[in-house]
Parts: structure tokens; sequence; C-alpha cells
């Protein structure tokens, strides 16, 4: 049994005496609903009303997806572009560093005024909030290219394209895949966010009308929802870089213990 494995019951643990405390707490106290609902009825409002849930999760994951690729091919992109000229890197790294202190809540209601309602301004958001993690970790792993073989594979006669696609490309993938697992978080973040900008159905919609109509369990059920979808994403970007990466070694583990 792996390291990992023996310590997964750990987090599991700490989750579930988490929601006891939170229960007991609420019960002593006596927490009103509308103020701080238990774990147990934030549960069963789940499963009464999982139906209404289901409505608003395809509009969602869809531009979780959406964004998701856009925001990750731009970040590639804009990565290879800035490796391999570096005049463009001096001109415009510092413009993407910027990019990222603007706040996207207050972004996204001039998106609104240059774009519309409609699915762009949404796509904007989240690809903005996607590409930047991916940028800056792809040319990281650039930069950690072993620099005697980039010597030893340029004395051999290897122009830059064949440099780039044989070593750095390869040495650079588990930097890749350390951005895209923090850009599949912000994705779903990303989402919400835009759905808030008017859009008519969605997780982010249904958490506004829950919160304006002082249904804080029903705020809870999304928090959970849009947790359990971060998850399954990162997940799937995690099975996605073991297939991928197949030489790099899982954590906790030893390459060369025989």
């Amino acid at each position: 049994m792996s390291t990992m494995a023996k310590k997964g019951w750990r987090p599991v643990l700490a989750i579930i005496l988490f929601f006891i405390l939170w229960e007991v707490g609420t019960r002593i106290f006596d927490m009103p609903s509308w103020l701080l609902p238990g774990p147990i009825q934030i549960f069963q409002e789940a499963w009464t009303s999982w139906s209404i849930y289901t409505e608003h999760l395809p509009s969602t994951i869809q531009l979780i997806v959406l964004g998701f690729l856009i925001g990750s091919g731009v970040g590639v992109f804009v990565a290879i572009c800035l490796h391999l000229m570096p005049l463009l890197k001096d001109l415009f790294y510092p413009f993407i560093i910027i990019s990222q202190n603007i706040p996207v809540i207050v972004l996204a209601p001039l998106l609104v005024i240059w774009f519309g309602f409609g699915m762009l301004p949404k796509l904007i958001v989240i690809s903005l909030v996607c590409f930047f993690p991916i940028t800056i970790a792809l040319l990281d792993g650039f930069r950690q290219t072993d620099a005697d073989l980039k010597h030893y594979i340029q004395m051999a006669g290897a122009t830059k394209g064949q440099t780039f696609r044989k070593l750095e490309w390869p040495n650079a993938l588990p930097s890749l895949f350390s951005g895209l697992k923090i850009s599949a978080t912000y994705s779903v973040m990303g989402a919400v966010i835009s759905e808030w900008l008017g859009a008519s159905k969605g997780i982010g919609v249904y958490m506004t009308l829950a919160s304006s109509s002082y249904r804080t369990d029903r705020v809870f059920v999304a928090i959970i929802v849009i947790v359990a979808l971060s998850l399954l994403f990162f997940l799937l970007i995690t099975l996605i870089e073991k297939r991928v990466i197949k030489w790099k070694p899982e954590e906790g583990i030893n390459p060369y213990e025989s």
C-alpha cells in the first residue's frame, strides 16, 4: 500500500469531524436556519431538490469546459511565443502580470457593456482566470530545462525547433500540468462569477436566487456542488497527467528504491 493510500483516511476523518462539530454547534447555539443551517438540513435540501440543480448543472459545465479549453489554448500559445521570442517576453510579460491585478468581478460589468449578455463575456472571464497560471507555469518549465542537455543537443546539430520539440517541451510538461490543475479549479470559480453577469441558468444564478430569498441551505448546496465540480475537474487533469507523463514518479515514492 502506498504512502498516499495510508494517509488517505486522515482528510476524510477531518471532514467528518468538521461536519459533526458544525451540526452540534448549530444545535447547541440554536442557530436559525436562515443564518447557518446544519449539515443535516443542507444534505436533506440537496436530496429533495436535486432535480432543480440538474437543470442548472449543464449550463455551468458547458461554460467551464469551453472557458477552460480556450484559456488553456491561449495560455499555452502565449507561453510558447514568449519563450521562443525573448523580445516579445520583454515587451508583454509585464502586461500579463498586470492583467491579473484587475479584479474579475470589477471587469465583468465592462464586458457586459462591450459584448452584451451572451456567452462571449462569460467565456472571456473564464479564459482570463485560466490562461495566467498555465502561461507562468509553462514558462517556468521551459526555464528549468537542463542547460547541459540543451548545450549537448545543440552541439549535436539540433535546430532551435528540434531542441524545443525534443527537449524543452517534454521537460516542461510537468509544469504545464501543474498550471492546468490550478486553472481547472479557477475555471469553476470563473464560470460561477460569469453567470452573475446575467445568465438565465447555472449554479451561479441559482446561488444568487437562493441568497436573495434567504435560503441559506440552498446556498450551501450550491457551494458543495461547486466544490465537487472543482475536485472532479482536478482529478480528471491528474488522471490525464499520469497517462501522458509516465516517467514522473509518484509522490512519496523514491524512484531509486529497489
